[in-house]
């Protein structure tokens, strides 16, 4: 069982240590941050300024009392009742231990029964295969393919565009097994 808790600047230089790479950095954050992650951004990233304008929840992922993880739900309009699942991340030392699939069901959780949501998207590129996986799973269907969007070093990636509606996670959650009072 894993708890989703509110990123703060403690937990920075775990997360930057796990962004070891430029392609990580893309895969995590699309164009968001630069190269080499670093606290000035980080701290913009959860700056209560940012996190007003913007309607971000930005968490860590614990299991066991050990953070493995890192998620937000994002771009939370709460007139059309949509937000976008992004900066997904589980560390190198938790995967394949089910954390990410928890995680995904705990967010939709919070997207659909607490902020009382319709609807949720995410961006994922079409090589990430696990993650494709994970999101199939939840619910989450493709919706297009955005071609080469990102150019990391000399190669262009594409990104699968997903998304889930409420009614379709309430179906898949009954499948599972899991209560839902939406």
């Amino acid at each position: 069982m894993i708890k989703l808790e509110p990123f703060t600047e403690k937990d920075f230089d775990l997360l930057i240590s796990w962004i070891s790479t430029p392609e990580l950095m893309v895969q995590w954050s699309g164009a968001h941050f630069k190269f080499p992650l670093n606290h000035e951004q980080l701290t913009e990233y959860i700056s209560p300024a940012n996190l007003e304008t913007s309607s971000e929840y930005i968490y860590k992922v614990l299991a066991n009392d050990e953070i493995v993880g890192h998620i937000s739900l994002g771009r939370v309009d709460r007139v059309n009742e949509t937000a976008r699942i992004g900066k997904v991340f589980i560390s190198p030392a938790a995967r394949g231990k089910g954390y990410a699939s928890e995680m995904i069901h705990q967010i939709l959780n919070l997207a659909f029964q607490e902020l009382k949501l319709n609807r949720i998207s995410l961006g994922v590129f079409d090589f990430n295969f696990p993650a494709i996986k994970i999101y199939e799973q939840a619910g989450f269907q493709k919706e297009g393919l955005l071609r080469q969007t990102n150019k990391v070093r000399n190669q262009y990636w594409n990104l699968i565009e997903m998304g889930i509606l409420k009614a379709e996670w309430q179906a898949s959650a009954g499948l599972r097994g899991i209560q839902s009072n939406v």
